[in-house]
């Protein structure tokens, strides 16, 4: 239990500095709500429709293709450092690699993932 005191002091003293601090605002802090303090800020703008309004699907798709490609690209900072070691069979693995991007870029533009324009009918 020696070894574990220093631990639980810090552990008390960071709950209770939280705690003081949510009293102290408490207790402190104005207390005049109005409309204005009471509404949502959205960047200045009157706040339009329902705050759980639904996302498109299509906004997410972008977000992983986004993360997908940026994390494929960080991969090619260290074929850039060993290509040289590497030689032709390092850069025939970069061509594959980029061919295998390359398809995965074709697919999703073909079905319309990154189309943000009206539908049509």
């Amino acid at each position: 239990m020696h070894g574990w005191v220093p631990i639980l002091i810090m552990i008390g003293l960071g709950a209770g500095f939280g705690a003081f601090n949510i009293l102290l605002s408490h207790l402190v802090g104005p207390k005049k709500p109005t409309p204005e303090k009471l509404a949502p800020y959205e960047c200045g703008m009157p706040p339009v429709g329902d705050a759980r309004e639904r996302h498109p699907v299509k906004f997410y798709l972008v977000a992983m293709i986004f993360l997908l490609f940026d994390i494929e690209v960080a991969f090619l900072y260290p074929f850039a450092m060993a290509l040289r070691e590497l030689r032709w069979a390092g850069f025939i693995q970069l061509v594959v690699f980029f061919a295998i991007l390359l398809t995965g870029y074709i697919y999703v533009w073909r079905k319309g993932v990154l189309d943000w324009g009206h539908e049509r009918d």
